[in-house]
């Protein structure tokens, strides 16, 4: 059984990416696991397991959509799903980042970080 995100706890760092991944525009998932592996340079790789795992419990929690729109139907794979943020996703991505930022002002004012000039 899949259980929805609980939206009172933060993030898994899967689920935040996924959805800066989407902040830009709708994707398959092949395009939000290399955008994920952009956005850490690497350091994160999500394999299927994950990434569909994680779309399931986001699409069951209404963070995102699947889209039936296709860039180009000549050009595309139908077997391909595309995926798009929800208004309620770019909220809990909005709160998910400002606690983020939080967190690093508090790293920062216990020297536990610099400041990047």
């Amino acid at each position: 059984m899949i259980e929805k995100i609980s939206p009172l706890q933060p993030l898994t760092p899967a689920v935040f990416h996924i959805l800066m991944a989407l902040a830009d525009g709708e994707k398959h998932g092949y395009s939000i696991m290399k955008d994920v592996e952009r956005q850490t340079d690497g350091r994160m790789l999500l394999g299927p397991g994950t990434l569909y795992g994680s779309i399931k419990r986001m699409l069951l929690s209404s963070y995102i959509e699947e889209t039936s729109e296709r860039p180009d139907p000549a050009m595309d794979d139908e077997r391909r799903r595309y995926y798009r943020i929800s208004g309620l996703g770019q909220e809990i991505l909005r709160a998910e980042s400002q606690r983020l930022e939080q967190a690093v002002k508090i790293a920062r004012q216990k020297q536990i970080l610099t400041s990047i000039s």
